[in-house]
């Protein structure tokens, strides 16, 4: 009797801990109170699209050939931070978007938050800047986005650059996703577990190569956060893991005529770097660079070498 009224008061405390971070969150994180906290916002734009407020940052001039940079889940443009510059400055113009509910685009509970959806806005989001065709770059999730946009509209890309790519639902198999997505689990979990710093470092620690944990900072740690940390960028984390379907990639990839270039870290502990042989086999026009001492974000671990094998694939030509 004594545990089971521990172990009730235990659940009550955690129960309340909850409900004060659900009523005490904001509804959305305005861009006009944290602009000045967004690393390179003095090269931030907005779009609107359909009515929803896409945010992204351009470096480089017009008339140097497009990169569009897509970031992974939980991530924004901030994944970038380093690498759009210095390929700027390798003679690109250089366009990293946040994708719909996640940065500082719009969140609104309206969308679909599948990776087709947000391959129909990259399309979109092309038209809209009336950039007619790119290399497109994606990050882990962004590279699933990536690959869809050339399954599905294969004349906007001239190039594709795969970074870790999510290419199947195995990522959908992690502990953290798989209780999420219980109705009611999700909904009390999200707000605590976004918000949790120590969560942050944990999950970065298991990111990141032993080598690149001077990279977990304070100010990293924020800069993920900070654009998510309301209650609309916690319906769209939910959402999106909760809308994850992935396996066309791995099935149709084979269809891609793209020269494509795959970046991945050899000790990557999010998506195993076998799925990037099993990529390689089935794209006829790709190859594949492994990087030594490095996780899953080879642009922050490894920022000279990718930003090096980016401008030399991009010189190519396959023409």
């Amino acid at each position: 009797m004594k545990k089971r009224n521990i172990g009730l008061a235990v659940g009550g405390v955690f129960g309340a801990a909850i409900a004060v971070k659900i009523l005490r969150r904001s509804a959305t994180v305005n861009w006009d109170d944290v602009v000045g906290l967004v690393a390179h916002s003095a090269h931030s734009r907005h779009i609107d699209l359909d009515g929803i407020r896409v945010h992204y940052q351009e470096f480089g001039n017009e008339a140097d050939p497009p990169l569009i940079l897509i970031h992974g889940y939980t991530a924004s443009t901030y994944v970038w931070k380093t690498t759009a510059p210095m390929l700027a400055d390798a003679g690109f113009r250089v366009i990293a978007v946040d994708l719909i509910g996640f940065g500082f685009s719009d969140k609104p509970r309206s969308f679909e938050y599948s990776i087709q959806a947000q391959a129909r806005m990259i399309s979109q989001f092309m038209a809209g800047l009336d950039v007619p065709s790119a290399t497109l770059i994606g990050s882990s999730y962004g590279g699933a986005v990536a690959l869809t946009v050339a399954l599905e509209n294969p004349n906007l890309v001239d190039r594709l650059i795969l970074v870790d790519p999510v290419t199947n639902d195995v990522p959908k198999n992690h502990p953290i996703l798989r209780l999420v997505s219980f109705r009611g689990v999700g909904e009390a979990m999200t707000p605590i577990i976004a918000g949790s710093r120590f969560f942050m470092k944990h999950r970065m620690r298991g990111t990141l190569h032993k080598t690149s944990h001077h990279l977990i900072t304070r100010e990293r740690m924020d800069a993920i956060r900070r654009p998510l940390n309301a209650a609309d960028g916690h319906h769209s984390l939910l959402a999106t893991s909760r809308e994850w379907s992935a396996a066309h990639i791995e099935r149709d990839a084979d269809k891609i005529k793209a020269p494509t270039l795959i970046i991945w870290g050899e000790n990557d502990r999010v998506i195993p770097v076998r799925n990037g042989y099993t990529l390689l086999e089935k794209m006829p026009n790709s190859r594949l660079v492994v990087l030594k001492d490095c996780g899953h974000v080879p642009p922050e671990e490894k920022t000279e070498v990718f930003v090096d094998l980016v401008s030399k694939f991009c010189k190519v030509s396959y023409r």
